[in-house]
């Protein structure tokens, strides 16, 4: 096939792009900038633009295809010239089920923990040597890309993303998977700037639960009230309610608790249980059995920027985690504070998202850092005023919070207050998607653990 990619520079896009040449397709795409890594992988597998634009003579009629990415806008000189031709335009997540309509489909959707449980599976699976598609939102320790197509396999392991499809589609990405076996880990309210009300947010997981197929498996987090209310609805399908694997904690490590031994793990706090649980039952339904699975299990060593060890020393440990909606937060905080519930935790936020920096939006962080023994919250006046939103003060922030942080609003003065009254010892945990303006966060983990 001849495939060609609007905003190939994407996170999703780029990768897709990769798998696609990988089987031999024909890939060409466009993008008015492209940042690394997206920019080198690219470079490396020959698939770079000559130049940074948008130039409607690469759409021919022999295409076979063009993906459209989010990136785009509706007035794309090349999407129009593609919709002018009459060329089949897909949104990624459409092209991916078209790829993998004729396999068995497991999902894993939820307003948290996809990435870890998807990160799971597909860990396990590639352990016991078994062949399978994937999509996953994390870069993940023995994959080189973070979409993978085959010919050979005959199951496909997808992240389910509520997000909209396209510029032009505007259904939620996992509305196109139409699933075998689903997981649903959680709702809680994100996505402000498409799904405005909470209850507009839950109607996509109830469409999400109605394109299971028939005969289908639900596997939904039973802790979650506004997810059970919505799970057992449809009696076309088994929905069946999980909670979190048993586990223990000692010595800074969290334990498995199986009926035979006990499984040290790599990865920590109750979330994480929960995500090993579904992870376990996902698992069962690809033909894996407990005994491969928890053999698996004890070699994960987590999914890329989901509560990764940036540095350690005897007396200071630096987390970072992608965390950026309150329900992430609060349990990606807790979960640090849990592994070690002696030493003092600073925990640093970064406000970055859309929703994140929405005043209507923001309450919904009441206490989500209540964990901390110190905690900072960070935003950047220019993001709010970029991204169209009200004017926000570091005081309102600071009342929606509802615990006792300290709200700044220059990362060179916040970076200098972290260093300067960060606990020792103690645990340093570092929220954000995104860089806070700029700062290399490898570097400033590597600058307090030697200050201290």
């Amino acid at each position: 096939m001849d495939i060609h990619f609007i905003a190939i520079g994407g996170a999703a896009m780029h990768n897709l792009a990769i798998a696609l040449k990988e089987k031999n397709h024909r890939v060409s795409g466009s993008d008015d900038e492209i940042f690394d890594p997206s920019k080198s992988r690219l470079g490396k597998h020959g698939l770079l633009p000559d130049a940074w634009g948008w130039f409607p003579e690469k759409i021919q009629s022999n295409l076979d295809a063009v993906i459209l990415g989010m990136h785009a806008r509706k007035d794309n000189p090349e999407l129009l010239k593609a919709q002018e031709l009459g060329l089949k335009i897909y949104s990624y997540p459409e092209f991916l089920y078209e790829e993998c309509k004729n396999k068995k489909r497991l999902i894993i959707a939820g307003s948290h923990g996809k990435s870890s449980i998807t990160s799971i599976v597909m860990h396990v699976l590639k352990h016991s040597d078994h062949r399978f598609d994937y999509m996953v939102g994390a870069q993940i320790e023995g994959f080189e890309t973070m979409v993978g197509l085959s010919d050979e396999s005959d199951i496909a392991i997808f992240e389910g993303d509520e997000y909209l499809s396209s510029p032009i589609d505007m259904r939620s990405k996992f509305l196109w998977y139409k699933p075998h076996t689903a997981v649903i880990t959680g709702i809680a309210w994100d996505h402000a700037n498409v799904f405005p009300t909470e209850e507009n947010y839950i109607k996509q997981f109830k469409t999400f639960i109605q394109s299971i197929q028939p005969g289908g498996k639900l596997f939904y987090y039973e802790g979650d009230s506004k997810l059970t209310s919505i799970a057992e609805g449809n009696k076309s399908i088994s929905a069946r309610p999980y909670s979190a694997h048993p586990f223990e904690v000692k010595q800074g490590a969290a334990y498995l608790k199986t009926d035979t031994e006990t499984i040290k793990l790599h990865i920590f706090g109750a979330h994480n249980m929960q995500n090993i649980q579904a992870a376990r039952l996902v698992c069962h339904e690809a033909g894996i059995s407990d005994q491969e699975f928890y053999t698996a299990i004890q070699s994960f060593n987590g999914a890329s920027r989901r509560l990764e060890t940036l540095e350690k020393t005897d007396n200071l440990t630096v987390f970072f985690d992608f965390a950026h909606a309150p329900s992430k937060v609060k349990a990606t905080t807790e979960a640090v504070k849990s592994i070690n519930p002696e030493r003092k935790l600073t925990a640093v936020l970064e406000l970055h998202t859309f929703s994140s920096l929405n005043t209507d939006f923001l309450p919904q962080y009441k206490y989500a850092l209540r964990k901390a023994d110190l905690a900072y919250v960070y935003f950047n006046p220019k993001v709010v005023k970029h991204k169209k939103l009200p004017p926000l003060s570091p005081e309102f922030v600071k009342s929606c919070f509802g615990d006792s942080v300290q709200v700044f609003t220059d990362a060179e003065i916040l970076m200098e207050n972290i260093k300067t009254k960060v606990h020792y010892p103690g645990n340093l945990l570092i929220m954000t998607s995104g860089n806070f303006d700029g700062q290399d966060i490898r570097t400033f983990a590597k600058s307090i653990t030697d200050f201290h």
